[in-house]
């Protein structure tokens, strides 16, 4: 026979939860017994989505731990994560319920020691040494007295006061400083925007733009230097136009900025050395250099004054240069008369033969072509000029056509513009007779206001209130009881008038125990 009310097997004590309460409790005990940790481990996956969370793997040989480090929590590290290297990670350790696993929130992210720091500085030395920015080629001289220093670094510290200091002693030179973070998150970001700024200002502009430019910083840990290794820096010192020196640490510290600038100093101090000269040496090689020159000019010249005297030495007396040439005209002059009358004679001859053959005809003859070659250049020059005459009279006739239009142009412009200067004088003299009435309207209700306001502040409104003015003898005011009651006589000024009273025969007495009077009444 079959029971049908058979009873349901009995269940053990355990309490029935819900997947969220298991999830919640799993969370709390997770959370209380993990509230910070330090993990050791090599960083596996690295994912950066675009909301700026920062997600990845802590793994070693054994095990994998998911990793998550919220947006704020990334912009306060000093080195992001990577993939391969070994780091210490600290945070808290939580459940995630969506996927039923647990993961560490991380706060702060250190390297595992010094090694694995240093090998990822010489993985980053690498590439960008591969990209050329550290080529010696294209480091650029610097200027040997630059006009202008601007300076990168912090206003804190005494690098800048030694900077300065130094500057000061060797040369004085025009410094800009552009104040910057120089250890943590901000400084790599701070360290190349300024070093673009600077590079930014046009030359002639409202401010200076340096001939040089000097990033300094302390001495410090590698951690603490390590802003000046990162890529952003590493770029920008690169690609500055201006001469770049860079002075990160103490000698033995060296960062990636030292590879990509101009010149590498090994302290601030030296930096500044490097830029400028010593005034005074500088001041001493001119005068040495200035005597050497000296020197050189006055031995130069004792040397050609020499040289000359020797040559003159060398040179035949004057006299005898002179004497052969004295003789040679001596003995011309002599000749000189009987060639004359030889050739005058000479000349005479010729002469008395060509007026032997000169006849009448021939000068008749020549007159006769010079005449007709004198008629024919007259006529040549009438034709020229009746023909310039004409020209000159067309020439006259067009410019007077183009003459009137142009004219007409002239007077229409003047009389435009003077019809133009009548509309603005018109303008101007309604606008001059409606100033000052706008002026006195103005005036008039200013004076308004301030006498309403005097009545508002006067005591007369005061005394509408319910208040009374309380004057002695002498026409003071009465402002305490003690000299209302010394005074003889009251005058008591209301709204609608005065009254008069005696002070002493109105001042009531009270015993010590009486209560004090209404303070309503004035008496």
């Amino acid at each position: 026979m079959i029971d049908l009310f058979e009873e349901e097997p009995p269940r053990g004590n355990a309490p029935e939860l819900s997947v969220s309460e298991l999830s919640g409790a799993v969370k709390r005990v997770l959370e209380g017994e993990f509230a910070r940790v330090r993990v050791r481990g090599e960083v596996g996956r690295v994912s950066r989505p675009s909301s700026g969370h920062l997600y990845f793997d802590l793994k070693d040989a054994n095990a994998v731990l998911a990793a998550v480090s919220w947006k704020g929590q990334v912009a306060k590290m000093q080195m992001r994560p990577e993939e391969g290297m070994e780091i210490i990670a600290t945070g808290r350790l939580t459940t995630f319920p969506g996927q039923s696993k647990y993961q560490l929130i991380v706060d702060d992210v250190a390297p595992a020691g010094l090694g694995a720091l240093m090998m990822m500085l010489e993985k980053r030395k690498k590439a960008l040494a591969a990209e050329g920015l550290f080529d010696p080629a294209r480091k650029k001289p610097t200027p040997a007295l630059p006009g202008v220093i601007g300076v990168v670094t912090s206003l804190s510290g005494a690098v800048i006061r030694d900077i300065l200091h130094r500057l000061r002693d060797r040369f004085p030179r025009h410094v800009l400083i552009w104040p910057v973070v120089v250890q943590g998150e901000k400084c790599a970001p701070e360290v190349a925007a300024a070093i673009r700024g600077f590079n930014a200002l046009q030359p002639g502009g409202p401010v200076p733009r340096p001939d040089l430019i000097i990033v300094a910083r302390g001495g410090g840990s590698l951690e603490d230097l390590w802003g000046f290794n990162e890529e952003v820096v590493v770029r920008a010192a690169a690609a500055s136009e201006i001469p770049l020196i860079s002075a990160v640490g103490h000698e033995t510290d060296t960062t990636l900025i030292d590879y990509a600038a101009d010149r590498r100093a090994p302290t601030p101090t030296a930096a500044a050395e490097m830029a400028v000269p010593v005034r005074f040496e500088l001041m001493s090689h001119l005068d040495t250099m200035g005597a050497r020159l000296s020197r050189g000019v006055t031995l130069a010249l004792s040397q050609r004054r020499q040289r000359a005297l020797d040559l003159a030495r060398a040179l035949p007396r004057p006299e005898g240069l002179v004497q052969p040439a004295r003789q040679r005209f001596d003995l011309w002059a002599d000749r000189l008369p009987q060639a004359l009358s030889l050739g005058v004679a000479r000349r005479r001859s010729r002469l008395a033969e060509l007026a032997a053959s000169v006849r009448p005809m021939a000068l008749v003859r020549l007159t006769a072509t010079a005449r007709e070659r004198l008629a024919e250049r007259d006529h040549r020059l009438s034709g020229a000029l009746t023909r310039r005459s004409g020209e000159a009279r067309l020439r006259l006739s067009t410019l007077s056509e183009r003459l009137a239009p142009a004219l007409e142009r002239l007077l229409a412009d003047e009389a435009r513009r003077t019809v133009e200067a009548q509309s603005r004088l018109t303008a101007l003299s309604a606008r001059l007779e409606a100033a000052p009435l706008r002026q006195i309207a103005r005036l008039t209700e200013q004076l308004e206001a301030r006498d309403r306001l005097r009545q508002t502040l006067g005591h007369r409104e005061t005394l509408l209130r319910g208040y009374a003015v309380v004057r002695g003898e002498d026409g003071h005011v009465v402002t305490s009881r003690a000299a209302a009651e010394k005074a003889g006589a009251l005058d008591l000024e209301f709204a609608d008038g005065h009254i008069s009273a005696g002070a002493k025969a109105a001042a009531p007495k009270r015993s010590p125990k009486s209560p004090p009077p209404d303070q309503g009444s004035l008496f």
